[in-house]
């Protein structure tokens, strides 16, 4: 027993990060499978550091069955302590959360992650001592209080070498110059400035060092009442029409202070809204969409769909899957968002008409508007560096608060609420209705969302750039006081090797041809006539889709709610917004131009490879999107092969990497759900014990039925 217990010792010892300490293990520790009802698994070592709980077994050892697509910082077996959503306990076939002070050890605990895997793993055969160690251990380092400096964000920026790529493209506005190019990119210098008034965080620590206002907006209106009041520009239309966004002022105020303020704002409107040159819309976001607190009630419903113990439990749920997800309310909360979307692009681009987002801190619903709005109208910003350097301009830079609303510290639950996720779940629903015009994957969605929780990265894991700054300074581990170097997110080198990076990029994404030289101005004129509508009014769809039932509250959106007298906006008529909807689906679509996403009942989906890729029973083996991919990519290689016979030397001119793209070759062994879900990863259908599988076996012996073709008439 000795002679075989000690090579498996040496071959399982857990691969550390710099800065990467081991606190606590147990040996012996059996983790169930998931595939099926059985209580098959495997034997190994549970391990818990001050960065992940990692489970290893003799695989883990051995490099002979690695994925393609493998996170070269987190495991297929390894959870961050960020990535911890709740652990259990199973005491005599009970389950009981764990948190704080335990008295008692269970003999099975149970993992719910965040990026929705489930652990299972059985105690039974551990050392008591151990199992002590190992249950309080992980209980404590991810689900207890924590101070930011005890993230693991900084073991690893003082231990690790800085040898980030160079190569990265996306612009981190950090600078003063970042800001005015963008300026000068959207042609919005014309109208606004870039200020410096912010530098030492003179007037908020709230604010970034660097923003951009209209010119008419004085340094005294910015410092008068911390930047609050103040329009802040994000973004120019090709027509000059801006969208804007604002705080607001503390509700709670004494009646000479609200006087005042009420007065500044009406004075901060009139500078920048003059009729009938410059109209503005205010739109106020909290009180047309829903609030943080109910985003975070429908996601926390919505996720239980998909956090699954066993396959008894998934066959029990798909028997009612629509009305549980339908009470979730998380996907009406997707087609308002993106609604509202539609709205402000409406107001931008057939209006000329500014757009003022308000919000209380502006940091939250504001970041995912105009970040969807810049998705639709800016084609820059559907190329993988574009997003990127929009995901720093509006969320990172622009004060989104990532370390509350993921509750990375475990501080408190009431500031938690997954605004960064709400964008991209609406940015797939675009990705997946018009995927030649997004230069990434829905794989590269899915792993952003992952690298929420890989505390290596700086920037999800702070609330500001103050609070980023000030934390920056620091007495390093091993080295002598200095600022930490922290890495970025956008450097995908850390995380995935080149074959694993190719899932990242779309080969079927339609670059943008670039004009000749000599018809510039031509070209430009006939862009900024695609971005628009045509001149002829198109016949109104008779489909009416999402607005029969809102036509008063339509009303109220577009004519606004907290529109002041010197708003021009009034003669607007109530059915514009469906016409401005309809008129656009019923023309091809530029992916280059102005995109709408199709926001009907049926059209807004769920995001199948994020929630369902750890779900053997959901996989479609030889189905799926990747299915007809790997059909296309065989077309264009063959376009590719015989451009190559007939012209040599244009065969580089060919775009589409297709030998890039690892695994495609045979797509019948695939599953609708690769990269994420592994080629041996098969499942079962049980023979259920759950009542209603009982009657529909009586009725029509469906689960013993292996898949076969049915003729749908036959059954109705």
């Amino acid at each position: 027993e000795i002679h075989i217990k000690e090579p498996i010792e040496k071959e399982v010892n857990p691969r550390l990060l710099p800065g990467e300490l081991l606190l606590c293990e147990a040996s012996t520790v059996y983790k169930y499978m998931q595939e099926d009802g059985s209580n098959r698994g495997t034997y190994g070592k549970l391990v818990c550091t001050n960065f992940k709980i990692s489970f290893l077994d003799d695989d883990s050892a051995s490099d002979d069955n690695e994925p393609q697509f493998k996170n070269k910082i987190v495991g297929e077996n390894d959870i961050t302590l960020q990535c911890v959503d709740q652990i259990y306990g199973v005491y005599d076939e009970k389950k009981k959360l764990l948190t704080g002070q335990l008295r008692k050890y269970p003999e099975k605990l149970i993992i719910y992650c965040k990026d929705l895997r489930v652990f299972n793993f059985c105690l039974r055969y551990t050392k008591e001592e151990e199992v002590k160690r190992i249950v309080s251990g992980i209980v404590h380092h991810s689900q207890t209080p924590k101070l930011l400096k005890r993230l693991f964000l900084f073991s690893y920026a003082s231990a690790a070498p800085n040898n980030t790529d160079g190569r990265n493209q996306t612009v981190m506005f950090e600078t003063l110059e970042d800001w005015r190019d963008e300026l000068e990119r959207t042609k919005g210098n014309v109208k606004y400035k870039a200020v410096t008034t912010n530098e030492g965080y003179r007037v908020s620590e709230k604010l970034p060092l660097y923003f951009v206002v209209p010119i008419c907006i004085s340094d005294e209106s910015i410092l008068k009442y911390e930047g609050r009041g103040i329009p802040i520009w994000c973004w120019s239309c090709h027509n000059g029409a801006a969208l804007l966004k604002m705080s607001t002022f503390p509700k709670e105020q004494d009646d000479s202070t609200s006087q005042m303020q009420k007065a500044f704002l009406d004075g901060i409107y009139k500078t920048i809204s003059k009729p009938p040159y410059e109209l503005l819309k205010l739109e106020d976001l909290s009180s047309s969409l829903p609030s943080l607190q109910d985003i975070q009630t429908a996601y926390t419903r919505f996720k239980q769909l998909f956090l699954i113990d066993n396959s008894t439990d998934f066959w029990a749920t798909d028997v009612k899957w629509f009305s549980l997800l339908e009470s979730t309310n998380w996907l009406e909360i997707i087609r308002r968002v993106l609604k509202k979307a539609i709205e402000v692009a409406e107001c931008l681009e057939i209006q000329h008409t500014n757009v003022l987002l308000i919000e209380e801190s502006a940091t939250d619903l504001c970041c995912v508007i105009s970040s969807l709005v810049q998705v639709m109208m800016d084609s820059y910003s559907r190329t993988k560096s574009g997003f990127q350097s929009l995901i720093q301009k509006e969320w990172v830079i622009g004060g989104h608060g990532f370390l509350d609303r993921c509750n990375h510290l475990h501080k408190s639950e009431k500031e938690e609420a997954p605004v960064f996720l709400l964008l991209l779940n609406c940015v797939w629903q675009l990705v997946q209705q018009y995927p030649p015009a997004f230069e990434f994957t829905e794989t590269y969605l899915t792993v952003l969302s992952d690298s929420l929780y890989v505390p290596i990265f700086s920037t999800f894991f702070f609330n500001s750039q103050h609070q980023r700054d000030t934390n920056k300074s620091g007495e390093s581990l091993k080295t002598q006081s200095g600022p930490f170097r922290f890495l970025t997110v956008w450097d995908w080198a850390v995380q995935f090797d080149s074959k694993a990076q190719a899932f990242l990029n779309n080969p079927l994404y339609a670059e943008k041809p670039k004009p000749d030289k000599s018809q510039r101005k031509t070209a430009r004129f006939k862009h900024q006539r695609q971005l628009s509508l045509p001149l002829t009014q198109a016949k109104p769809s008779t489909k009416r889709g999402f607005f029969r039932e809102e036509t008063d509250h339509l009303i109220k959106n577009i004519l606004g709610k907290r529109i002041g007298k010197f708003i021009n906006c009034a003669d607007e008529p109530p059915n514009s917004l469906r016409e401005f909807y309809d008129s656009w689906h019923s023309k091809p679509v530029d992916y280059h131009g102005l995109l709408l996403p199709r926001i009907d009942g049926p059209e807004i989906k769920v995001w199948a490879q994020r929630y369902l890729r750890w779900i053997p029973e959901a996989q479609l083996h030889g189905g799926g999107t990747i299915a007809t991919a790997a059909k296309i990519l065989d077309l264009m290689e063959e376009v590719q092969s015989l451009q190559v016979k007939m012209d040599e030397e244009h065969s580089q001119a060919v775009s589409g990497d297709v030998h890039s793209v690892p695994m495609l070759r045979n797509s019948a062994r695939l599953s609708s759900l690769f990269p994420f879900a592994l080629l041996q990863r098969q499942s079962v259908k049980p023979a259920l014990p759950t009542s209603t599988w009982k009657d529909l076996e009586d009725e029509d012996d469906l689960v013993k039925r292996d898949d076969e073709f049915v003729d749908l008439g036959d059954m109705l």
